[in-house]
């Protein structure tokens, strides 16, 4: 079984709409998924997607730290963060193994819009995280790190590092399945990926056709 695990926070950015598009984009995309779930605080109802309490109230990105909790899927988990948008064949998402997007801008660091481990391989990191919330939130906590935001990739990074865990990257796994949507191109895909201010809900041309199922 592969489950595909997204996180839905209230009081920003993103709501209902975003969970239902990005599940839309996996089951036409990515079939291989055969569970959604979406950790979430707010009433969500999206058909085919399994509504899960966060249980903390963890601010922001903070709160995709729960997607490693015990006992939330067997087999293969993907994080995948609401702003990822599929346009073509992504079953390559859901192959087993420990696996992490590179991040764009530090080499050689992960990213945690699309982390994938199997079944409760991660759930140290959840465990570590919520003995000691504040600790891990305050910037600088963990060392000197290339990143100018201090968010949970930088923790998660940190600890997998400290463990001497090294995920593969899907960049050098499937070096055609991660695309970064640049509003120069009309062609992306098959995953796209959204960086700074660019979201789907502000791109334009095909990416956005694919985002709204058109």
């Amino acid at each position: 079984m592969s489950t595909l695990i997204t996180v839905l926070k209230g009081g920003g950015r993103y709501d209902a709409t975003w969970v239902e598009r990005l599940a839309r984009g996996v089951r036409r995309h990515a079939p291989a998924f055969t569970r959604i779930l979406c950790l979430t605080d707010l009433p969500l109802a999206v058909e085919g997607v399994a509504r899960v309490p966060l249980r903390h109230d963890w601010p922001a990105w903070w709160a995709k730290m729960e997607a490693f909790r015990p006992g939330l899927a067997e087999g293969t988990a993907l994080l995948c963060d609401l702003d990822t948008v599929l346009t073509g064949p992504a079953d390559a998402l859901a192959a087993p193994g420990l696996a992490a997007m590179e991040d764009y801008f530090h080499k050689g660091r992960l990213s945690s819009a699309l982390l994938r481990w199997d079944g409760d391989a991660l759930a140290g990191l959840y465990a570590r995280f919520a003995a000691e919330p504040a600790r891990w939130m305050a910037p600088g906590c963990c060392g000197p790190v290339p990143n100018a935001v201090h968010g949970d990739q930088v923790v998660i990074d940190h600890l997998l590092r400290r463990d001497g865990v090294r995920p593969r990257f899907f960049q050098e796994i499937a070096p055609d399945l991660l695309d970064f949507y640049d509003p120069r191109r009309d062609v992306h895909g098959p995953v796209v990926v959204f960086i700074g201010d660019a979201k789907p809900d502000t791109a334009h041309g095909p990416v956005h056709a694919a985002w709204i199922g058109a």
